[in-house]
């Protein structure tokens, strides 16, 4: 096996480090310099005349609550592999979710979070990250498939046959998958992950789907929040049901946490233009939303990268 010497290490962590930060400032740039869809003068003359200093102040505390509630899943989570204070858990998700800015799904967050911890650790910790991500996404299909249901009673967007059909594969899905549970493809198997869940303090499983359901409120109603803002005025449920769809549908297609806010918009576009509401404002609140919930935690994120030191170093 080849020895890399100490000073090289050091020289190739510096490298990484900042590749990851340069990367992340750049994707930020491009996405909010390049992109035409984007009238700041129009947003400019808006911002003027809704101005509210409490408003601007409640809604940057909406987008500190989202980060920390995530904060407090990855600590709840992590004390199983080691107790970690609150900010620890905030160095780690902060320079994780930079890490994984311009990866497919953010997957660079799993590596990003087990770099703090010993290499024998790794798989502990991924699998600790994976189920930290996990119940956001099972809460975001459970609110999202009922605020679809409940905006195609309003807006027939889907035939009742289609929604048949997603629901018999669902379920024929479910059966197969339980089926062959006890299946295993290299040591793996459902049984094995299920039986690795159970394992778990079901105390812990608690708080994790109780801050879960905390983010997912906060995220959702920021959005809700910020049509109001732009002098957006709607049913209450028809919003919150609409702003579920949205993240239920964008959540389920693959995409790059760069690229996060131009698949939301994209789904937005389609779902708010029913409810006739004018298309700039919804590009640019998607563009709010991810400007305040990715681009400024990445931004402090960087800090983090910058001032990481590998265990093996």
């Amino acid at each position: 096996m080849i020895s890399i010497p100490h000073k090289a290490k050091q020289f190739l962590v510096l490298v990484v480090k900042l590749l990851i930060v340069g990367g992340a400032f750049y994707f930020i740039y491009d996405q909010l310099v390049q992109n035409d869809q984007l009238d700041w003068k129009k947003f400019s003359a808006l911002f003027e005349k809704n101005q509210s200093f409490l408003g601007i102040t409640f809604i940057l505390l909406l987008s500190v609550l989202n980060r920390y509630f995530e904060i407090l899943k990855w600590q709840n989570l992590a004390q199983i592999a080691r107790k970690i204070t609150v900010g620890e858990a905030t160095k780690q998700v902060l320079a994780a979710l930079t890490a994984g800015l311009f990866t497919p799904n953010g997957v660079g967050e799993y590596a990003g979070k087990a770099l703090f911890y010993k290499k024998e650790q790794t798989k502990q910790i991924v699998f600790l990250n994976l189920i930290c991500n996990g119940i956001q996404m099972v809460l975001t299909v459970i609110f999202g498939i009922f605020g679809l249901l409940y905006f195609n009673t309003l807006y027939p967007v889907v035939t009742a046959q289609t929604l048949a059909i997603v629901f018999v594969g669902l379920v024929v899905l479910i059966l197969v998958l339980f089926s062959i549970k006890k299946i295993a493809i290299k040591g793996y198997s459902i049984e094995k992950l299920i039986h690795k869940i159970n394992s778990i303090p079901k105390k812990i499983h608690r708080q994790n789907i109780l801050l879960g359901c905390s983010r997912y409120l906060v995220f959702s109603h920021q959005y809700y929040f910020l049509f109001l803002a732009f002098d957006v005025h709607l049913p209450y449920f028809t919003m919150i049901a609409t702003i579920a769809a949205v993240y239920f549908l964008a959540s389920s297609l693959p995409t790059f946490q760069f690229l996060d806010f131009a698949v939301k918009g994209g789904v937005s576009l389609f779902f708010f233009g029913l409810l006739g509401v004018n298309e700039w404002i919804v590009v640019f609140i998607s563009t709010l939303m991810w400007f305040l919930n990715v681009v400024l935690p990445v931004v402090i994120g960087t800090y983090f990268v910058l001032r990481f030191k590998p265990k093996t170093l």
